[in-house]
This record gives C-alpha cells, sequence and structure tokens, in this order.
C-alpha cells in the first residue's frame, strides 16, 4: 500500500510558476513508476507527465512539453513538477499517481494509487 501526498499548489498568475511536490509513504517508492495527472471542471482526467522508476526517462503530454519538468528524489520518496510559463488552461486538480509498473504510462488505468489531489488555478 502507498499512501501519496500532494503539495505546492495554489493561485498563480498566467506566467508564473509553481512546483508541486508529492510524498509517498513507505520503503518501495523507488519500485514505482511515478504520473502527474489533472482535472479541469467539466473535463475528463488527463495525463501531464511521467517518470520511470530510476528518473532516467521521462513523458510529457504534448500540451505540457516545454514547460513542465517532472523529477523524482528516490531518497526522499517524492516526486515533483515543475511547471513554469503557466498559462489559464493548466488550471486544474493535480493528482499524484504511481504504478507498480517497468515502463511508464499515459493511461491512467495503469496506476494502482492516487493523491487526493490539490488546486492549482492560473489567473489571467
Amino acid at each position: 500500500q502507498v499512501q501519496l501526498v500532494e503539495s505546492g499548489g495554489g493561485l498563480v498568475q498566467a506566467g508564473g510558476s509553481l512546483r508541486l511536490s508529492c510524498a509517498a509513504s513507505g520503503r518501495t517508492f523507488s519500485s514505482y513508476v511515478m504520473g502527474w495527472f489533472r482535472q479541469a471542471p467539466g473535463k475528463e482526467r488527463e495525463f501531464v507527465a511521467a517518470i520511470n522508476r530510476s528518473g532516467g526517462s521521462t513523458y510529457y503530454a504534448d500540451s505540457v512539453k516545454g514547460r513542465f519538468t517532472i523529477s523524482r528524489e528516490n531518497a526522499k520518496n517524492t516526486v515533483y513538477l515543475q511547471m513554469n510559463s503557466l498559462k489559464p488552461e493548466d488550471t486544474a486538480v493535480y493528482y499524484c499517481a504511481a504504478a507498480r509498473s517497468v515502463i511508464a504510462s499515459i493511461d491512467s488505468g495503469r496506476y494502482d494509487y492516487w493523491g487526493q489531489g490539490i488546486q492549482v488555478t492560473v489567473s489571467s
């Protein structure tokens, strides 16, 4: 069982930056692929970014590529999402997720554990 807790969300102006953190419980964090997803009001949950177990490979949605960076510190059981050049359309609840998998996936159905979500609001 893995518990995930997100932090770092909030309100920011367009063009600004935020860094989300996701702290995981347990001693097997490094065995999980980690991902970030988001859900805006009235929309389905969508993939944002994923990182493999070692942190050597990362994957991004086209909408955030070049602006967002996912990283992880296995020694601290934490995954991060650095979000730069934020746009109003980035406004959503952001979720951290963990998958018992070798390969990172953009498919939310492949993730086994989810955080409670954290609000990110970008004003224009």
